[in-house]
Formats: C-alpha cells, structure tokens, sequence
C-alpha cells in the first residue's frame, strides 16, 4: 500500500492543467522512504513521508534540546 505508516499520508489525485486549461488526470505521491525507527527498545522498520521524517527529527531535536 502507498501510504506513510505513522500519518496515513497516501495518494491524491488530481489534474495536469496545460497552458490551453486542457485537464488530464495525474496522481500526487508522497514522498515514501524506508525508515528503522527504535520504539519500545525493539527497531521497527516503517514506510515514512519525508515530511514525517523531518517532524521525528524536529521533535528529537526539542527533546534533547529540552534535557540540557
């Protein structure tokens, strides 16, 4: 399945819209990558969007940030 495993992002559908307006259909993917994530101690490998994985590192980065 083409979805992001944590957000359930997945396909959306559309149109291609060409400079005389004529209207084709088109899919919009999100950008999927394979990711080992560590959770409960056990690594877990999941399919991310690549906006998923830029939030887990920003939210990473305010927890350590909020340790020191």
């Amino acid at each position: 399945m083409y979805k992001c495993d944590i957000t359930g992002k997945g396909k959306m559908y559309g149109q291609n819209v060409s400079h005389s307006q004529r209207k084709t259909k088109r899919v919009f993917k999100p950008n999927l990558q394979k990711k080992t994530i560590i959770i409960d101690g056990q690594k877990v490998r999941l399919k991310l969007a690549a906006s998923t994985i830029r939030t887990l590192n920003k939210l990473e980065k305010q927890k350590i940030a909020a340790k020191a």
